[in-house]
């Protein structure tokens, strides 16, 4: 493999999951920005993210997702706001292959019904954020990413599988 390969899309679309087993496919590390940060900052991303604010933990990304990228190569996961700021897709895009694992605001409700780890979803109505944040964040995803997958109904090898394809597709992997 000669780049990254980044996995962007909206929180609990799989992209920690589906990236542990890319990664064991593509035999390099996996990381996960989330777990980056928060190694960081020493503590989790919500308990920051309610002192500090969005902004501040916006920040934190863009250092993580430009450290990270500067790196040898490996599977990077990132955190569902990523895209929001123009540098990190500009980072992610130009450093590695990028993939969108898309889906829809009403499957991501029923995975998460139980979440309570993600700030952005503690909210009364978490569908209507999730609807929110999808129709703000896929125009984007979209813009940052070399492929979409679906990332519903099969199985998290055929996922890997279908972004193996891609990538072979593509010529950017050698292994």
């Amino acid at each position: 493999m000669t780049a990254h390969v980044a996995l962007v899309g909206m929180p609990g679309c799989g992209k920690s999951t589906v990236g542990r087993q890319l990664a064991k496919r593509l035999q390099v590390p996996f990381v996960d920005v989330d777990s980056v940060i928060e190694a960081r900052i020493g503590g989790t991303i919500r308990a920051f993210f309610e002192a500090e604010g969005e902004a501040a933990f916006r920040d934190l990304e863009a250092q993580a997702v430009d450290d990270l990228t500067k790196q040898a190569p490996s599977v990077i996961a990132t955190g569902g706001g990523a895209v929001l700021r123009p540098a990190n897709r500009e980072h992610l895009k130009s450093r590695g292959t990028v993939i969108y694992l898309r889906t829809s605001p009403e499957q991501l409700a029923r995975r998460l019904r139980n979440d309570s780890k993600r700030p952005l979803l503690q909210v009364a109505d978490p569908l209507k954020r999730l609807q929110t944040l999808y129709a703000e964040r896929d125009p984007l995803y979209r813009e940052t990413a070399h492929f979409v997958v679906e990332a519903r109904g099969p199985s998290v090898a055929m996922l890997v599988n279908r972004i193996m394809m891609q990538i072979e597709m593509a010529g950017g992997a050698t292994s």
